[in-house]
C-alpha cells in the first residue's frame, strides 16, 4: 500500500489526521479534503479529494500518537516514532507540540 495521504483519502482508508491549528473545527462540521491549497499559481484550482464530516476534534501532544492512529493516518507500515519524526521534520515543531487530532467520516 502506498503511504501517501492523498492516495489514502481518495481510497477512503484514512479517517484520522493531525493538524497544527485548525482550532475552528467542531464535531458535525462538513469540509472538503483537498490536495493542495497553498502555493496555487494563477489560474490553478483546488483539487477536491472528498467531502468529509468531522466526528471529533481534540488536542493532544504529538508524541502521544498510538500505533492504531498511525495506521488510521494512512501509514500502516510506520511506527509512531517514524510518524512523529516526519511531522517534526516537515513542520519544524517539538515532538511534544500540541496538535489537533481530527477524526472524520466520508460523506461522498
Amino acid at each position: 500500500m502506498r503511504q501517501n495521504p492523498t492516495y489514502q483519502v481518495r481510497n477512503q482508508t484514512k479517517d484520522v489526521t493531525r493538524r497544527f491549528g485548525w482550532l475552528f473545527l467542531k464535531r458535525g462540521d462538513e469540509v472538503n479534503a483537498v490536495e493542495k491549497t497553498m502555493g496555487l499559481k494563477k489560474g490553478e484550482t483546488i483539487n477536491r479529494l472528498a467531502r468529509i464530516r468531522i466526528k471529533s476534534v481534540r488536542q493532544e501532544p504529538l508524541n502521544e500518537i498510538t500505533q492504531d492512529d498511525v495506521v488510521r493516518e494512512g501509514f500502516p507500515d510506520w511506527t509512531p516514532d517514524r510518524f512523529i519524526q516526519m511531522l517534526v521534520d516537515h513542520y519544524r515543531v517539538d515532538p511534544v507540540a500540541t496538535v489537533n487530532r481530527i477524526e472524520f467520516d466520508y460523506i461522498q
